[in-house]
This record gives C-alpha cells, sequence and structure tokens, in this order.
C-alpha cells in the first residue's frame, strides 16, 4: 500500500531514505483549506486556553474595582462563612441552615442573572443543579439534626435498621 492510498502524508526521499512530510498531501482538499494564514483544524498538542463557562464574564463593569466585579461570588462566600461562624458560635442547626440557604441563593443568582463572574464554574444548568442539590441537602440534613428535628422522615429510621442491623 503506498503512502497517498494509506492517507499518510507524501512521501520525500531523505538522506536515509524516504521520510514522511507533515502536512497534508499536495492537490487534496486539505491543501486548498490550509493556505497560509488559516490555521490547523487539528486540536493543539497543548492547550493554551480555556473556554470561559457561559455567564463567566464580569459580574459588574471593568471600571468597578475587583471585588464589586464579583459581588455575586462575594454574596454566597460571604454568606457561607457566615453560616460557619454561626456554627462556630455553637448555633449548628441555624448555622447550617444559612449555609444551605447559602447555595440556595448561588444557585438562584445562577439562574436569574446572565453574567455572574466567578460563581460560573461550568455551564448554567450544571451549576445550577449542584449549587441547588448541595444546598437543599445541606438544610434538609440541618432540619433532620438532633435533639428535636423539625424534620421527621418517616421511611428514614426503617432504611437505617435494615442497613446496618
Amino acid at each position: 500500500m503506498n503512502a497517498h492510498a494509506s492517507g499518510e502524508g507524501a512521501m520525500a526521499a531523505g538522506p536515509a531514505g524516504p521520510v514522511a512530510q507533515r502536512g497534508p498531501r499536495p492537490g487534496t482538499r486539505a491543501e486548498r483549506h490550509s493556505g497560509p494564514g488559516r490555521g490547523s483544524r487539528r486540536f493543539p498538542l497543548i492547550t493554551r486556553d480555556t473556554a470561559r463557562p457561559e455567564g463567566g464574564g464580569r459580574a459588574a463593569s471593568g471600571q468597578a474595582p475587583a471585588p464589586a466585579r464579583q459581588w455575586p461570588l462575594l454574596t454566597v462566600m460571604l454568606g457561607v462563612a457566615a453560616g460557619l461562624l454561626i456554627v462556630a458560635l455553637d448555633a449548628h442547626r441555624a448555622g447550617t441552615l444559612v449555609v444551605g440557604f447559602s447555595l440556595l441563593l448561588g444557585a438562584l443568582l445562577r439562574w436569574v442573572l446572565p453574567s455572574v463572574g466567578m460563581l460560573a464554574v461550568r455551564s448554567r444548568f450544571t451549576d445550577m443543579t449542584t449549587y441547588g442539590l448541595l444546598g437543599t441537602l445541606i438544610a434538609l440534613l440541618a432540619m433532620m439534626t438532633q435533639p428535636d428535628p423539625w424534620l421527621e422522615i418517616p421511611f428514614l429510621e426503617d432504611v437505617i435498621h435494615f442497613t446496618v442491623r
């Protein structure tokens, strides 16, 4: 099988025999579309940049100071920090509820605002699902903590007895 039939580059004679040349074969469509000024359609070996997630632009104009440009992320982080501080001050249920509601606020901000700065990590759907699921689970666990839980799930005790025996 020759080089043209196998899809490899053209062969050129080198000092030690035939050497495969890199690039498109002469006269092919690939050669016509890879002329000067056109980049390769192949993925680069080394990634030099990453695509910003949708909504990952600045949340405020470029003239605003850095904290103001990232106000959605700072709002969620301050809520989580406040919740952790409340937990440290021995109000466990209230503190974890604040943490859960802060994450739910992050999901809401990600849904409502077109640009949320660094609060955007992945796609809008993935971010909303992650923030919403974690916030809901943390808030539910906070409401189920002992003593005197605010929320009781009837089948949960049966599941625990069945799995732990």
